[in-house]
């Protein structure tokens, strides 16, 4: 198994996580040396990665989560990988934000080489408590281990923090939408400089969706797929006259 993140070597969940999946068999922890949120599904190509032992049984990448999920399959593990996990990340990817999240992107990119994946996220935590996160994921991947996934499939998990967990409910994905602000500031020399800031604005609770069983204290549970056609559209683009 190989275990990465895109919080980084330092990020909280990682450890927990670590712990929980050893009991499932031999794990191979790679992450990225520095925190990655939002790299999305972008691959380092123009520039070498090196890869450095952080501390014993966890290694660093200079490169996205998606590399590490590609270094750590081809590499590290020479492609005798059976299971990834991606996470625990420190807040939640429901919704859209599994376009942005390094941590979904991780587990996209093992199932693009054929790996079985699941990526765990959990909403920012005052207690910094991640053990049911890890828990719940490790029995998720002994499931994933026994059953299999089919090609070209992860698993999105996302975990409500500072409460148990009423369950966990097999969801689609919902809405989470953000205002679109870009923040302009100054700096000491008056020149402008900008943060792309966007602050949560609401997450309707549709039925069956993941945000609405996250709000209700579910663990959500959505098979993600790599291909993303809109096959409504697509039976319809070949009546447009171009």
């Amino acid at each position: 198994m190989l275990l990465v993140n895109d919080d980084g070597v330092h990020g909280e969940g990682l450890d927990p996580l670590r712990a929980a999946l050893a009991a499932l068999g031999e794990l191979k922890v790679l992450v990225p040396e520095r925190e990655r949120s939002a790299a999305s599904h972008s691959l380092t190509l123009h520039k070498p990665l090196r890869m450095r032992e952080a501390r014993p049984g966890v290694n660093t990448l200079n490169g996205t989560p998606a590399d590490c999920a590609r270094f750590g399959i081809l590499h590290l593990l020479r492609g005798r990988c059976d299971l990834v996990v991606s996470g625990v990340n420190r807040g939640h990817n429901l919704g859209q934000d599994v376009v942005y999240s390094g941590t979904v992107a991780a587990a996209m990119e093992a199932a693009l080489l054929g790996v079985c994946a699941i990526a765990v996220s959990q909403g920012v935590s005052r207690s910094r408590d991640y053990t049911a996160a890890a828990a719940f994921a490790a029995e998720l991947g002994r499931r994933v281990l026994a059953k299999g996934l089919p090609p070209g499939v992860a698993l999105n998990v996302n975990v409500p923090p500072d409460v148990k967990p009423r369950g966990w409910k097999p969801c689609r994905l919902g809405e989470r939408l953000y205002d679109k602000t870009v923040a302009e500031r100054r700096d000491p020399r008056g020149d402008s400089y900008f943060w792309l800031a966007g602050r949560r604005v609401w997450g309707r609770n549709l039925p069956g969706t993941d945000v609405a069983a996250v709000n209700a204290g579910y663990i959500s549970v959505t098979p993600l797929r790599l291909d993303s056609t809109d096959r409504a559209l697509l039976g319809k683009l070949g009546s447009w006259r171009l």
